[in-house]
C-alpha cells in the first residue's frame, strides 16, 4: 500500500496588537508549509484518493477545477511525486497562466470545457474515459466523504496542540475551550474537521467563513450536526468567489508585513479579514483562544491581481 507520512504542519502563535488589545489568543496552523504545491487542506483531502488509487492499481488520477484551482495544481504535483498520470478538466476558455504552466509541468494533461458543459461532471468523465478502469475520478476540490476523511486528521493534531484538549474532556463544562477556523469554497474541508470534533466529542467550536457570494444554502449540508458545534460566516467573500478587491490586497500586504506570513488573495485572506473584523466586533469573548487553518493555496498571488 501506498505510504504517505503526516506533513509537517506546526501551530504558530500569532501576536498582534489587534488580537492583545481584545485578549484574544491566536494561532495559525501552518498547513500551507506541508509541501510547496500540495499544500494545506488539498494535502489533506488528496491523501486518501491517493490511497485508494494504489489499492485499486489505478495509473490515472482525473479531477476538475478553474484555471486558478489550487486543487488541480496539487493533483498534478501529487501524481507526479507518488507515480499516477494526471488529468485536469479546466473550467471555461482556453487560458494561460503561472498556474496552469506548472500542472503541465508536473505532467498534467489539461482539457477545456465550457462552463456549461462543465456542470455535469459525470458525463464528463464518461465522455473522456467510458468504461477504463485504471482512472481514478476525484471530485472537484479533492472533496466527497474520502476527503473529508483526511480533514479529520487535523483535529488529531490539535490534541497535542497548547489547549489540553485532553484535560478537558474530563470536566462537565463543554462550553468550548478553542475556536477552530477554516476557509470554505467546496464546504469539505470544515465537514471534515466537524466529523473529527463530533467523533471525538472536543470542546471546539468549528467556524466556516465563507469565499462564496449568495451561498446561504450551503448551511443545508450541515444539519446533521449539532448547531452548536459550528457557525457559518457568510459576509466576507469579498464580493465573490475569484474576487479581489482593495481591501483584501491592503490586509494581504499589512499581514505579511507584521508577520512574515504570506496569504493567498482568494480563501485565506478573506478568512483573516473575517477573523478581524469578528474580533474588533467583540464576536469572540476576552481570553478566547482562536486557531486557524492557513490552508496554502499561495500560487494565487502569482494572478498579477495582488
Amino acid at each position: 500500500m501506498l505510504q504517505i507520512e503526516n506533513p509537517y504542519a506546526p501551530i504558530e502563535e500569532i501576536k498582534l496588537p489587534t488580537f492583545a488589545n481584545k485578549g484574544i489568543s491566536f494561532f495559525l496552523k501552518r498547513e500551507d508549509l506541508s509541501h510547496p504545491f500540495i499544500s494545506g487542506n488539498k494535502w489533506r483531502k488528496l491523501k486518501f484518493h491517493l490511497i485508494a488509487a494504489s489499492e485499486q492499481k489505478k495509473d490515472t488520477l482525473v479531477t476538475y477545477g478553474g484555471a486558478y484551482s489550487n486543487h488541480l495544481l496539487a493533483t498534478a504535483a501529487a501524481g507526479a511525486k507518488y507515480g499516477f498520470n494526471t488529468f485536469g478538466i479546466v473550467r471555461g476558455e482556453l487560458v494561460k497562466n503561472p498556474l496552469l504552466d506548472l500542472c503541465e509541468l508536473f505532467g498534467m494533461k489539461l482539457n477545456f470545457v465550457s462552463r456549461e458543459v462543465y456542470k455535469n461532471k459525470d458525463q464528463l468523465f464518461s465522455s473522456y474515459f467510458g468504461s477504463n478502469q485504471n482512472v481514478l475520478n476525484i471530485p472537484e476540490g479533492g472533496g466527497g466523504y474520502i476527503g473529508e476523511l483526511g480533514m479529520e486528521a487535523v483535529i488529531e493534531d490539535l490534541l497535542v496542540g497548547p489547549w489540553n484538549l485532553k484535560m478537558e474532556l474530563g470536566k462537565e463544562n463543554q462550553h468550548p475551550v478553542l475556536h477552530l477556523i477554516t476557509s470554505v469554497g467546496t464546504g469539505s474541508s470544515l465537514r471534515g474537521l466537524l466529523n473529527g470534533i463530533q467523533r471525538q466529542q472536543l470542546p471546539i467550536k468549528a467556524h466556516g467563513m465563507v469565499v462564496l457570494k449568495g451561498a446561504e444554502e450551503m448551511a443545508n449540508e450541515y444539519k446533521h450536526f449539532d448547531s452548536n458545534l459550528f457557525a457559518l460566516h457568510h459576509q466576507f467573500h469579498g464580493g465573490g468567489y475569484g474576487k479581489i478587491n482593495h481591501e483584501t490586497k491592503d490586509y494581504i500586504k499589512e499581514f505579511a508585513s507584521q508577520t512574515g506570513i504570506l496569504l493567498d488573495p482568494i480563501y485565506e485572506a478573506k478568512m483573516m479579514i473575517g477573523i478581524t473584523t469578528l474580533i474588533n466586533e467583540n464576536y469572540f469573548k476576552p481570553g478566547a483562544q482562536i486557531c486557524a487553518l492557513h490552508n496554502g493555496g499561495l500560487v494565487g498571488l502569482l494572478s498579477g491581481k495582488v
